[in-house]
Parts: structure tokens; C-alpha cells; sequence
């Protein structure tokens, strides 16, 4: 048994930067401190937890393992730092979202918003990503919650659907007056594309969507933004696949034109995301219960 909870906490650390020195800044210690630390973790515990490269450390296979523990571990102890120094008002503590930029301005503003406007003691920490680097966020204990285009098929989460979204495409005047009828999907390939980045879940959606029907979009432009997915396509740059419900704004102003489709893509869900093996702090629980989900 270690003797001590530092060492998992220097662990957790090295394990988050991928890099002995800056975790040793963090922890104002010196890097020689760090490794002997770490080296005693593995001695005591009989298994390499890093790969030791030029550029930094990256995980074993023990090592993931470890840390997927480890942070449960940690978050449970804050959890209970938590709840003896704050009060059941939450006149303190924190609240950590990770969150892709559309979903923060389409969905999520007013329900920050009405949060901090109960509890303006919470400080708010915000962590901007795709949904995989939502989900690992949450996996390196650096968000509590996350907010992101499902579905997600990780079975670490608990999943909660909040708001149903549809999948689109749109084009600008020049576009629109050449279609008279609505498009098959192959013949929307015929036109120049403009899609979200192959990273982001919701580009993913739609190339699995595609892929279903023997079909492979090559889009012209992938860009990381979709409100910049719909300002090229105002321009007439090609034809732009976009969230309806996050576009409605260009559509309703007469920017962009939605086009008729002879099949539709079938309708996914925004969710909010936890992990199953980590307590969430009563600043998150109370977050969570704007939306009426079941915890």
C-alpha cells in the first residue's frame, strides 16, 4: 500500500502534461523530486507506469489503467474537500465544462447564465474541444461535465440527451437559384462541399451517414468552425452541411437558403456527459438539474 496520496498526485500531474518539468513547475518541485517520485510509485507498485521519450512521457498500458483510478480517487477527495469548506448554498467552489464553441453559443450561455446569476460564488472554468477531447478532459480530471454532439459510444459515460439537433445543407443566393428541385445525395456530391473538420464528432455523423448509403463525400473546404462552415457558404463558396437549429439565425436573416433534400439525415442529440466512476461535486449536480435529467 503507498504510503502516501502525493505520489498519485505527482503521478496524475506528470500523466496530464506529458512532461516531467511541467508538472515539477506546477508542483513547485524540482524535476529530480518528480522522477524519484514516480520511480517510487513504480517500484512500489512493481510495473512501468511512463515511456520515457526525448519529447516528455506518455503512458503504459498499467499506466492508463492507473490513471483512469487515480482520478476518480482525486475527484472523490474533492468532492469531500467540497462539501466540508462549502456550504449546501454553494457559496464557493467550482464548476468545469468542457464544450466545443457552437454548442457554447447556440445552447449553453443562457443556462451559464441563470447559474451564476444563483451561485456568482462558483468560479467557472470553461475547456473549449471536440467531443473526444471533451471526453478526455473528463478522463485527465480537468472538467467535471461535458456538453457535446452525441452519439458517443464510450462506455466510461454516463450519456444524457438534452436537446435534439438535425443535420442540414445550406447555400448562398448564387446556389439557390439554379435549384429548382430538391437534390438526391449524389447529386449534392456533384457540387463543391463545405464541411466541418474529420475530427469533430458531427463531420463523423455525416460521413457514417454517407458511408450507409455507399456513398463518400470530398469536400472542397473543412474548416473548424461552423459558423464559419455557413459564412462560406453565404459567399457562395459551394453547398454547406450545418446544424439547423445552430444556423437558424442565417436562415431566418435570408443568409443562407436550406435545400431540399430527396432523403433526409436522421436526427441526433446534443448530451451532457459524466463519468460513470467519478462523483460529481454539488456545484455540477446542481448544474445538471437546470435540465431535468436523472442522476
Amino acid at each position: 500500500m503507498i504510503d502516501s496520496i502525493d505520489l498519485y498526485r505527482i503521478f496524475h500531474l506528470v500523466a496530464k502534461h506529458k512532461n516531467i518539468s511541467k508538472a515539477a513547475k506546477e508542483l513547485f518541485m524540482t524535476q529530480s523530486a518528480v522522477s524519484q517520485s514516480i520511480h517510487k510509485l513504480e517500484q512500489e507498485l512493481k510495473t512501468q507506469l511512463f515511456h520515457r521519450t526525448a519529447k516528455g512521457v506518455t503512458l503504459t498500458s498499467d499506466g492508463e489503467t492507473l490513471l483512469h483510478y487515480v482520478v476518480s480517487a482525486l475527484n472523490t477527495l474533492e468532492v469531500a474537500e467540497e462539501k466540508l469548506s462549502a456550504s449546501k448554498d454553494l457559496v464557493s467552489g467550482q464548476l468545469r465544462i468542457g464544450v466545443g464553441d457552437t454548442i457554447s453559443r447556440y445552447f449553453l450561455l443562457p443556462y451559464v447564465e441563470q447559474f451564476f446569476a444563483s451561485y456568482p460564488g462558483i468560479k467557472l472554468r470553461i475547456l473549449n474541444g471536440t467531443t473526444s477531447e471533451i471526453c478526455q478532459f473528463i478522463k485527465d480530471g480537468q472538467a467535471d461535465i461535458g456538453i457535446c454532439n452525441l452519439p458517443l459510444a464510450d462506455t466510461k459515460f454516463k450519456v444524457m440527451p438534452i436537446m435534439e439537433i438535425e443535420d442540414i445543407f445550406v447555400c448562398g443566393k448564387k446556389y439557390k437559384e439554379q435549384l429548382n428541385e430538391p437534390l438526391s445525395l449524389e447529386e449534392i456530391l456533384n457540387y463543391p462541399l463545405i464541411f466541418l473538420e474529420r475530427n469533430s464528432n458531427s463531420r463523423q455523423y455525416i460521413d457514417h451517414f454517407f458511408k450507409s448509403r455507399d456513398l463518400t463525400p470530398s469536400p472542397e473546404i473543412e474548416l473548424g468552425s461552423h459558423d464559419l462552415v455557413l459564412e462560406f457558404a453565404k459567399i457562395n463558396i459551394g453547398i454547406a452541411c450545418v446544424t439547423k437549429q445552430f444556423a437558424l439565425n442565417y436562415i431566418d436573416q435570408g443568409l443562407v437558403t436550406e435545400i431540399e433534400v430527396t432523403e433526409s439525415i436522421p436526427k441526433r442529440h446534443v448530451g451532457l456527459i459524466y463519468s460513470k466512476y467519478a462523483p460529481l461535486t454539488h456545484a455540477s449536480r446542481t448544474f445538471i438539474n437546470q435540465f431535468n435529467l436523472p442522476l
